[in-house]
């Protein structure tokens, strides 16, 4: 029998009338792909344990996400059959379930996640390249030379780790968006925190 937080339940249900949907299919077709799969609720989001962490959810005001842990690699499944979530972090900003590979692809990537917790040397081994430096942008290089801890957090950060918070100030649509991600930006680096803090083990 499948193993289901009832947390869970209600973080479907309190998400925004176009996430629902997203999150329920997915939900499923982690349920399928795992029937072991235990969920719990980390950081304020849906996880599935196996072995470990295996993958999460969240929602968003415009999209939601589907995130394997980051022991999982599922990159090669996904380029096997459509090129889904090439260059965007596995299946990027999903605002609809239109934006989801097909379901044989998805329980692939969650069947392959197993199999990697089941025998960790058949996990495949990729490459490490270095990350791509992006210019940084004369409000934050304003921002962090007011700010030593934050200035000096960023610098010694690994250059995907700069990269995120970068492309994640430059992409706000609004002024007041980015100014308001740019003070979020100096009180996480301040407390040497990368931008996806939440989704990463505490340590």
């Amino acid at each position: 029998m499948p193993t289901k937080d009832p947390r869970v339940d209600a973080y479907i249900a309190e998400a925004a009338d176009f996430a629902r949907p997203i999150l329920t299919h997915l939900r499923k077709i982690i349920h399928q792909g795992c029937p072991e799969i235990v969920e719990t609720i980390k950081w304020g989001s849906p996880f599935f344990d196996y072995k470990g962490l295996l993958c999460g959810l969240a929602a968003f005001k415009a999209h939601c996400s589907l995130f394997f842990w980051r022991d999982i690699d599922v990159t090669q499944w996904l380029e096997k059959t459509n090129g889904a979530g090439a260059g965007m972090g596995q299946f990027g900003k999903i605002a609809s379930k239109a934006d989801l590979p097909k379901d044989a692809v998805l329980l692939a990537c969650v069947r392959a996640a197993v199999e990697q917790r089941n025998s960790p040397a058949s996990k495949p081994k990729r490459e490490r390249k270095p990350g791509k430096e992006l210019a940084v942008p004369e409000d934050l290089k304003k921002a962090l030379s007011k700010n030593t801890k934050a200035s000096t957090t960023f610098k010694n950060f690994a250059p995907s780790h700069r990269r995120e918070y970068i492309m994640w100030i430059t992409d706000a649509k609004r002024p007041e968006t980015r100014e308001k991600r740019l003070q979020t930006t100096l009180e996480w680096l301040s407390e040497g925190k990368t931008q996806n803090w939440r989704y990463m083990e505490k340590r």
